[in-house]
């Protein structure tokens, strides 16, 4: 008796699963019809088996009435899903992340040692060149200044006595002349060096945050103050060789920033480095993206794109896209009959796949019913009516 029910209950298990699968896929249910089990109760289980039944039939030759087997060699109607050819491009779009920098950026250092005696101006000011920054303690140089202006007033009265008065030799003369000449550069060696007691801006900008307070004692080296002039901003990021011909500069630059969502500058290339980085195969570029309305910092990162005509391609879905042992191919739907078209993957994309082949806009490809296409074998499209319905 437990053999009979384990019997009983293998039979409902495979019974079950036969159900699904029919279920799940009509072209079971048209198998196990053309098997011998009767129409109803496949159509029962799935109603999608009956439309490519019909059309099966109506495709199809007669089949004898005493054999129900099919005669001839002709192929039945195969119901398949289609999509159009469309067209896509490939390398047209550039996308990059890059830092951005001042036109100009200077860190200011004084000319001379000394102290600090006053500071005149702030972070954020607006200078301009030759603006007085800091001034150091200048007390010696004044004096230095004043003793070589003594002495020079006294080398040129001397000078100009040797040359009026004729009892003096011309060697006197020329000597004197020499020594107010000597007099008037060390003049002006002193107020040079008086002059180097201010630290002056060398480039119009913004000033940053000053790095020196009253009474610091300061020297060659020690950084004053930044400067950067961001009317301008350079950007610099890097692009897969394949562009390295592509990019030539005055071509136009789009840049997002974070700090700007939804935002997009406009620029166009400054520069494209003369030689590719063996190490990451790819070029270095820097574009210039105006900073009119002052929204920009130096340091920021951007998103650069970059858009050129690229290459058209084919556009198929993935979907239609087969293989077999000669590589890809396509279903090409022609005056209802499908046709195995060769295809080359060019490019994949999440919703398309671009292909070149013997394909244009518009032409109509099978994705789904494929199971059963064979080469230049009649389908009909999903979607369609039947010819018997159509002719009616």
């Amino acid at each position: 008796m437990r053999i009979w029910n384990q019997l009983l209950m293998s039979v409902a298990v495979l019974l079950g699963g036969l159900c699904l699968w029919v279920y799940l896929s009509a072209d079971a249910g048209r198998s196990l019809i053309s098997m011998g089990v009767p129409a109803g109760v496949v159509i029962s289980i799935n109603p999608d088996v009956a439309e490519p039944a019909a059309a099966t039939v109506a495709g199809a030759p007669a089949s004898s009435s005493r054999g129900g087997q099919r005669g001839g060699g002709e192929s039945q109607v195969v119901l398949v899903a289609t999509r159009p050819v469309g067209t896509g491009v490939v390398n047209d779009r550039l996308s990059a992340i890059g830092d951005g920098e001042a036109i100009q950026s200077v860190i200011v250092m004084p000319q001379a040692t000394g102290t600090v005696n006053e500071i005149l101006v702030k972070s954020g000011d607006m200078v301009k060149k030759g603006q007085i920054l800091a001034q150091l303690d200048d007390d010696e140089q004044i004096i230095l200044r004043d003793q070589a202006q003594v002495v020079l007033r006294s080398a040129r009265e001397k000078s100009d006595t040797y040359r009026n008065l004729k009892s003096f030799s011309r060697l006197d003369v020329l000597d004197a002349q020499i020594a107010s000449e000597t007099a008037q550069l060390t003049v002006t060696n002193a107020e040079l060096a008086l002059k180097r007691r201010s630290v002056v801006a060398p480039i119009d900008g913004i000033v940053g945050i000053v790095a020196v307070n009253i009474g610091d004692n300061v020297t060659t080296a020690s950084n004053i103050v930044t400067i950067d002039n961001r009317t301008e901003l350079l950007v610099d990021f890097w692009a897969p060789e394949r562009f390295a011909v592509q990019v030539k500069r005055g071509m136009p630059v789009e840049a997002a920033s974070v700090s700007r969502p939804g935002r997009t500058f406009e620029g166009s290339v400054e520069a494209v480095d003369n030689r590719v980085d063996p190490a990451s195969r790819t070029i270095r570029i820097r574009a210039r993206i105006p900073n009119v309305d002052d929204e920009l910092r130096a340091g920021m990162s951007f998103g650069v794109t970059m858009r050129f005509p690229g290459e058209t391609f084919p556009s198929v879905d993935p979907l239609a896209v087969q293989w077999d042992a000669k590589g890809s191919f396509v279903w090409h739907i022609v005056d209802h009959k499908s046709v195995k078209e060769r295809v080359r993957v060019i490019q994949r994309n999440p919703d398309a796949i671009l292909v070149s082949a013997n394909l244009k806009d518009g032409d109509v490809v099978a994705t789904e019913g494929l199971q059963r296409v064979r080469e230049n074998g009649a389908v009909r499209i999903a979607g369609e009516k039947p010819p018997e319905v159509a002719s009616r």
